[in-house]
Formats: structure tokens, sequence, C-alpha cells
């Protein structure tokens, strides 16, 4: 067995499991610990009056509902995903809102994506490029839509940096390694990122990192573990038995006040030439 980023595979996953990954984007949108890091870069993503915005990876159009809803946003929204069940959802989860006519979803590929060349004034990526087949690709994507002397921002984690507590750090090393391995294509990407971008014609115009640290309680790791740790056990890494007391630690520890866990993120905002 071998590990299959879920996010990855989505398309091949059963109906249980995607409900699941549904469940966890909506409930990260609206974890305190989340959406905060998404307000910090949002303000960089407004067009001009009537300019045009897409989302590449959008999942269920959490991160682009919060984005429409600003004020300051009097753009054009379009968001895309391989998911047809994630846009399904997306197309859901906005009917009804003020905003949903100048909101739009389509069901297609990061890496060869279905609009004209310089299409868009502002493209991004929150949480996509961490689980795609081929960054380079996806990259290339992205530039290839965007219009000369548009915006792009990326966000995502640096996984490799993603830790929780446990008692005996040997094996909790390996438990960080397993969950991160089975969860993210990509882990160290946002490494890459910063060397790659000129490559593409795009100048980096500002980028920051944040420690997401949760001490004492858990929400947003919490689901995190809740949702990815089954496919440990699937990709063979660690038994079920072996995984469901991890499980029982971490919750154990929100309940004893002693939680501890870890991610780094980054934000790239970048323009091209």
């Amino acid at each position: 067995m071998t590990a299959r980023d879920p996010h990855r595979f989505v398309n091949e996953l059963e109906k249980t499991a995607v409900e699941r990954l549904i469940a966890r984007l909506e409930s990260r949108a609206r974890d305190k610990v989340f959406t905060g890091l998404f307000d910090r870069y949002a303000a960089e993503l407004i067009p001009g009056p009537g300019g045009k915005v897409l989302e590449v990876g959008c999942g269920t159009g959490a991160t682009l509902r919060a984005l429409v809803r600003r004020e300051d946003f009097s753009g054009q929204a379009f968001g895309v995903d391989q998911s047809r069940d994630f846009i399904t959802a997306a197309r859901d989860f906005v009917a009804g809102e003020p905003f949903a006519d100048r909101v739009s979803f389509a069901v297609g590929d990061a890496h060869q994506l279905d609009f004209a060349d310089a299409n868009f004034d502002v493209v991004f990526a929150h949480t996509l490029i961490s689980h795609v087949t081929d960054p380079v690709s996806v990259l290339r994507e992205m530039v290839r839509v965007l219009r000369p002397g548009g915006k792009l921002a990326i966000f995502d984690g640096d996984y490799a940096s993603m830790t929780y507590a446990l008692p005996d750090h040997d094996l909790g090393q390996r438990m960080d390694a397993a969950l991160v391995k089975a969860s993210f294509n990509n882990p160290r990407i946002m490494r890459d990122l910063p060397r790659m971008m000129p490559e593409f014609g795009l100048k980096l115009e500002s980028a920051w990192g944040e420690a997401v640290v949760e001490i004492g309680k858990g929400s947003y790791f919490k689901s995190f573990a809740e949702t990815y740790a089954s496919y440990i056990v699937k990709a063979g890494f660690f038994p079920a038995d072996v995984v469901e007391r991890w499980l029982a630690a971490q919750q154990e520890a929100i309940e004893d006040g002693c939680f501890f866990a870890s991610c780094t993120y980054y934000t790239y905002i970048a323009r091209r030439a």
C-alpha cells in the first residue's frame, strides 16, 4: 500500500469519505484559527471595479464566499475544482446568498484550466498546491490565465513542520511523518515556490509565514487529525489500533487542557511581469 493524498484522488473516494472532506473544508472555514490566516491576505485579492478573480482548487467555495462577502469586493469571482461533489456543494452553499450572481463554480483540472489566456485580474490558490500531482503545471496554468500585471497569490502550509505532542516522542515523530505523508502530495512545496516563480515571469512582491499553534485547547488540529488519520491506516503506515490510540491521546490532551499541535503556513503575493 502507498500514500494517496485524499484531495489529489478525491474523485476515487467513496461517498462517505467525500462527505467528510466537505465537512472538514466547511468547518475549517469557520475556525478562527484559519479565518485569520485568510483575512490577513484577502485584501490583496480585491481587483479593480468589474475585475475578475479565479480561485484554483476552490473546494466547497468557502474561501471564495468569504472573499466576495467583503464590502470592498465588487468584481466577479470564479472557482474551479476537480471534484464534481465539491462543486455541487459549492453551488448549494452559495445559493440564496445576496452575492450569488457574482460567483460561478465549474469542474476543472488545475493542471489544464479551461480558460483563455490573460483572462483574470487575480488568480489564487488556497491550500491547493500541496495536494496537486504536478505543482509546475499548476503554476504554469495559473500564470497563463492571469493578465500581464495581474496578481497571483498562493497560500499553503509547510506540512513537514506539522507536529502533535505525544509523551512517546519517537512514536509521535513517526506519527507526524505518517500523517503528513498520507495527507499531502507536496508537503514541502512552499519552500520551493520562491525559486520557481521567476521561471514563470512572476515577481514576488510580498511574503510572510505564520505559525499556527494550538496549546491547551484544540479545534483546527483536532478536526484535521480526525479527518485524515484514517489515511495513515489506508497507506499501511500504522495499524488501526495504533492510530486509534494516538487519536485518543490527542482527545485526552484536549480534555485535560494540555494539547499541543503546530504547523507553519506561508503566503506569497506575486505579479505577472
